[in-house]
């Protein structure tokens, strides 16, 4: 259900909150907001202490901030201008506005060794003398200041679970982004830096312990808690598990509560479209937007696919400020925050197993897998943990059953494109290949306009030439197939898609032209890749694979299914035989041949 009614002659045209995650502010400013608070019942009737992993950049802080703003026993007079035309505000709940509600977000810790614990307890202390000032007639002047007087962040919420036990009051926490300062300090400072704050005498383990002191015995005054972050690891590490209440990370109660289903998005366009706002086909922008943003599931067995708010609302707003397609269709601030993950696939500047765990996924574009719910640091070498972690961060996501295993498929092509990244970043990192990606760029440019596909592939294969580190890691037809999708895709101008099916066959390549953005392009590509270890090459080999890969492009190119950009644009059908490293064939085929 949206909140977003037919606009009344003379009323300003919603913002796009692109970045805002402060629910009263949205409403104040009059912003678009697709209302989830038909779920807030849900939650309701779940255990009091929740704990939510969802990907970075999806909508999770906002969320928070509707609870709060629902809870918060300070504003039942705001009730109605807060929710007026929402779900929730139709059909409130008994627990409206009861909750003295704290809201800390580990966002803003500063993540530097030396600072941290310093960052972590000012930061706390700050929420502490807030929610007192907020909350005053609850706490008369001598217990404020016998809080406030308290040297730890840790005392201080001690000291108010009692107090709100005593009174009879109930305290309302959320967590955001619990896991922000720790992980960064894993990618930054290292493995036993992270252990030395989450195991021990660490005080982020202390913290968690006191949280679940409050949940009941003697402390006890905590009536409900709910976490957000993008993995489990650092809580298992904390507390061995979320064992003080209940992860909904998997549950099938609320895979569309964060995130936009495609009528949410749908009538989203439409709203600025009918405003005069977005110049463009409400069709044409949910097509493109579902190839780049869509395609997440948050249960095994669920049907709704969801598209990433954040990238969502990024491209309403180029859209509009524009009056054309985005220049990049991957939000900056997304690329930066997934970029930081490159220390999974990393142990002293050599790539681990992780890394080859990654490259075997993004061949194949799936993976058979469990999604494990907990698991600690030390045991993410697992393969199926690492996988999980994966699902966690939004680089995979459900995709039904195979052979009674859950299927895991990267979901679009932003995703596809960062994991192409983390694939040539780790080869550089590693020493291993290194590339000057503005001539690639230049040479991809080149392929799309002019066809000018033998410089692309003659520069690759000049630079494996002189790089003779690479030539190791190029050991098989998948090594080979994953290496030259990394480098296809810097660039935007294809839609590059590994094994489509085809003809009957699954094609290596499919270089779809993105005419949605480059409606000016020339050349589209069906690549037929072919492997003949050196120990097995000789002239019949090579004319065997040659008539195997032309055999399969004469296939491919009738597919039907390619004809409305076969109409637009040239398609050109490649086939290759690698040897080893060594590209020894390669040749453009027609039916004239």
């Amino acid at each position: 259900m949206m909140t977003t009614r037919s606009m009344p002659p003379g009323t300003a045209m919603k913002r796009i909150p692109y970045g805002l995650a402060d629910y009263g502010r949205m409403r104040q400013d009059n912003s678009y907001y697709v209302d989830k608070t038909r779920f807030i019942p849900l939650l309701e009737a779940q255990p009091y202490f929740l704990f939510l992993i969802r990907p970075r950049r999806f909508g999770k802080s906002l969320w928070l901030s509707v609870l709060q703003h629902y809870y918060d026993i300070n504003r039942k007079a705001d009730f109605a201008a807060l929710f007026s035309g929402t779900y929730i505000g139709d059909h409130p709940t008994a627990e409206r506005n009861s909750y003295l509600t704290m809201f800390l977000n580990f966002a803003l810790v500063n993540p530097e060794l030396d600072k941290v614990a310093a960052s972590f307890e000012d930061n706390g202390r700050a929420v502490v003398e807030d929610f007192l000032i907020r909350y005053q007639p609850y706490f008369d002047a001598e217990q404020t200041r016998m809080i406030l007087a308290l040297p730890t962040l840790e005392a201080q919420l001690r000291r108010i679970f009692f107090h709100a036990e005593r009174e009879k009051l109930k305290v309302y926490l959320l967590i955001d982004e619990y896991d922000n300062f720790a992980n960064t300090i894993l990618a930054t400072a290292g493995q036993q830096a992270y252990h030395d704050l989450t195991h021990g005498h660490g005080f982020f383990r202390h913290f968690f312990n006191l949280l679940k002191g409050a949940t009941g015995g003697q402390i006890s005054g905590l009536g409900r808690l709910m976490i957000t972050g993008v993995s489990p690891i650092t809580l298992d590490d904390v507390s061995s598990g979320f064992n003080i209440g209940k992860n909904l990370s998997l549950s099938p109660l609320v895979p569309e509560m964060i995130g936009f289903t495609e009528d949410e998005v749908r009538t989203m366009l439409t709203y600025y479209h009918e405003v005069g706002a977005l110049p463009l086909a409400v069709d044409a922008c949910l097509a493109l937007m579902g190839e780049w943003y869509n395609h997440y599931h948050f249960e095994r067995r669920a049907t709704t696919p969801m598209f990433n708010s954040d990238m969502v609302l990024y491209f309403v707003s180029q859209v509009i400020d524009q009056q054309r397609l985005p220049d990049e269709m991957i939000d900056q601030n997304v690329r930066i925050d997934y970029t930081k993950l490159r220390h999974l696939m990393m142990v002293e500047k050599q790539l681990n197993g992780n890394f080859s765990q990654l490259r075997t996924i993004i061949n194949s574009g799936e993976v058979l897998a469990s999604v494990n719910t907990s698991f600690p640091l030390s045991r993410l070498h697992e393969r199926d943990n690492f996988i999980s972690l994966l699902y966690y961060f939004g680089l995979l996501t459900f995709a039904g059953e195979e052979s009674g295993q859950t299927q895991l498929r990267i979901p679009n092509q932003t995703i596809k494109e960062l994991m192409y990244s983390y694939l040539r970043d780790g080869l550089q990192d590693a020493d291993i290949f290194r590339l000057d990606l503005v001539r690639l760029g230049n040479l991809l440019a080149g392929m799309a306009y002019r066809g000018e596909w033998q410089a692309f592939f003659a520069f690759i294969t000049g630079e494996i030439q002189k790089q003779t580190s690479v030539r190791d890691y190029l050991n098989g037809e998948k090594m080979i197939q994953g290496f030259l999708l990394a480098y296809l895709n810097i660039a935007h101008f294809f839609l590059t898609w590994s094994e489509k099916e085809l003809g009957g066959g699954f094609v290596d390549f499919y270089l779809e032209p993105f005419l949605a953005r480059y409606p000016d392009m020339r050349y589209g590509y069906l690549i037929e890749l072919k492997y003949i270890p050196r120990s097995e090459f000789n002239a019949t080999h090579l004319t065997e694979k040659v008539a195997e890969a032309e055999a399969q492009l004469a296939r491919y190119a009738d597919d039907a299914r390619l004809q409305p950009v076969a109409g637009k644009v040239a398609l050109k059908k490649l086939a290759f035989v690698y040897s080893g490293w060594e590209l020894v064939y390669q040749q453009e085929w027609s039916p004239e041949k």
